[in-house]
């Protein structure tokens, strides 16, 4: 599988670059890494299937000692990107900061594009303005987030990948926060398999590969963890891991999610497992640290009173089932890095959902189930027009894709959705991996 192009936004907070990552995506970017208690957001979208798009915005004064300096930010991107995106208001002249960003971009030898955004404010300044910053007019592109002028034709020059399948390996990513036991994970299943084909340190770009044979099968496994530089450890998220991670989750098939037992309630978990069920990518969810429970806790994970006696793995898996009530497909496994408990249970696990990734349904009996939902449970909708469903295929796999067609589906409820999701569930579990539905007014009949 080859990987996409990295094209980093890189400026100063006031240049838009958000907003234009928000129209190069069409839509409005979930934050992909937050902390409580931080305004610093690191926003990256995929764009066209073609290019990872990212940005520095949000970041909090470079005088707080939470946060590396806006300039180390920078540097981060110039290093990770494969191409640079300097981003200016263009009605604004240029200050020392800009310049001085302009300079480390060039610098760095990559392909770099001058972005003069707000261009629809009708105040932009003369290309003259900007030259002094080195880089070439040719290269450089009047934009609007607001109105879209200007972004199809930045879009054009921008490197386009194309990722390529590898049908006979399967690859597992290891995604997480720093310090959640990834690496401790990724050595475990290295000594766990005798065959270990190979094993090689990526650059400050790439992701850590193991490959091994489990039963015959090629499987990679993929480590975002472990790419930090000496004296570049910053307290919470590191820098820029969350673009590694966006990356690691595109090229695999399968996400293990690892969650730290002693830590389970973590927003940033939550926005990953929603990253990789988005992505269409199978999931299993992987506790760390399941040594470190204490069946003496008298409270569970939300406080409350243990009266029944249960132990603090009951607890745990309480408080996921909760937490992550969108995935209740995805397996758990409870591991520790110092036993090396269940840790070949993955492999295990990795293929029975790669073969429900590869599941196909027969038509027939697919209508058998929607037919039998619409009478069970017929669709609501307004006071003179009512959603039918009329038949439903199954147009892909990796991940299994569903496409139903009828009349005014655009009035199906979101929850008649997930009920008829949960009916196909009922008779083919797809364990571990989101399923993905389409629908499709068909023009009535005459």
């Amino acid at each position: 599988m080859s990987k996409l192009p990295i094209v980093a936004l890189i400026g100063q907070t006031n240049a838009g670059k958000s907003s234009i990552l928000n129209r190069m995506a069409k839509k409005n970017i979930a934050i992909v890494a937050r902390e409580e208690g931080t305004t610093r957001d690191n926003v990256m979208a995929t764009i066209d299937n073609s290019f990872i798009l990212i940005d520095t915005a949000g970041l909090k004064d470079p005088s707080d000692d939470f946060e590396a300096s806006i300039q180390d930010q920078i540097q981060d991107a110039i290093e990770t990107a494969d191409v640079i995106l300097v981003t200016l208001d263009s009605s604004k002249y240029f200050d020392h900061k800009d310049a001085k960003i302009a300079k480390d971009a060039l610098r760095s030898k990559k392909q770099v594009y001058l972005v003069l955004n707000k261009c629809d404010l009708g105040e932009s300044l003369p290309l003259t303005e900007f030259r002094a910053l080195g880089i070439a007019p040719e290269n450089t592109f009047y934009v609007s987030a607001t109105t879209g002028e200007g972004i199809n034709k930045l879009k054009s020059v921008l490197p386009r990948g194309k990722v390529e399948k590898d049908n006979d390996k399967l690859k597992i990513a290891l995604i997480g926060r720093p310090n959640v036991g990834k690496s401790s994970l990724f050595n475990t299943l290295g000594k766990k398999q005798q065959a270990v084909v190979s094993s090689r340190q990526g650059t400050t770009r790439d992701i850590n590969r193991l490959q091994i044979r489990y039963k015959g099968r090629d499987i990679e496994i993929l480590d975002t963890a472990g790419l930090r530089k000496p004296g570049k450890r910053e307290v919470g998220i590191e820098k820029f891991s969350a673009i590694r991670t966006l990356a690691a989750i595109e090229e695999a098939d399968i996400c293990c999610l690892l969650v730290d037992s002693t830590e389970p309630h973590s927003k940033l978990d939550q926005s990953l497992a929603g990253q990789i069920v988005d992505a269409g990518k199978g999931i299993i969810m992987v506790v760390t640290k399941s040594d470190l429970l204490d069946d003496s806790t008298p409270t569970n994970f939300y406080g409350e009173e243990n009266v029944a006696n249960r132990t603090a793995a009951d607890f745990l898996l309480d408080a996921l089932e909760r937490d992550y009530n969108f995935l209740p497909y995805a397996p758990v496994i409870l591991t520790s890095s110092e036993t090396g408990e269940n840790a070949t249970q993955i492999f295990e696990l990795a293929l029975n959902i790669d073969e429900a990734r590869h599941t196909e349904i027969k038509t027939s009996d697919l209508n058998k189930i929607l037919a039998a939902a619409v009478v069970e449970h017929l669709p609501a909708g307004l006071k003179n027009t009512r959603p039918k469903p009329k038949y439903i295929v199954q147009t892909d796999v990796c991940p299994p894709w569903f496409v139903v067609h009828g009349h005014d589906l655009g009035l199906l409820h979101w929850s008649w959705k997930r009920y008829l999701e949960r009916r196909i569930r009922e008779k083919y579990p797809f364990i571990g991996t989101p399923i993905m539905f389409s629908y499709r007014d068909d023009k009535p009949e005459k």
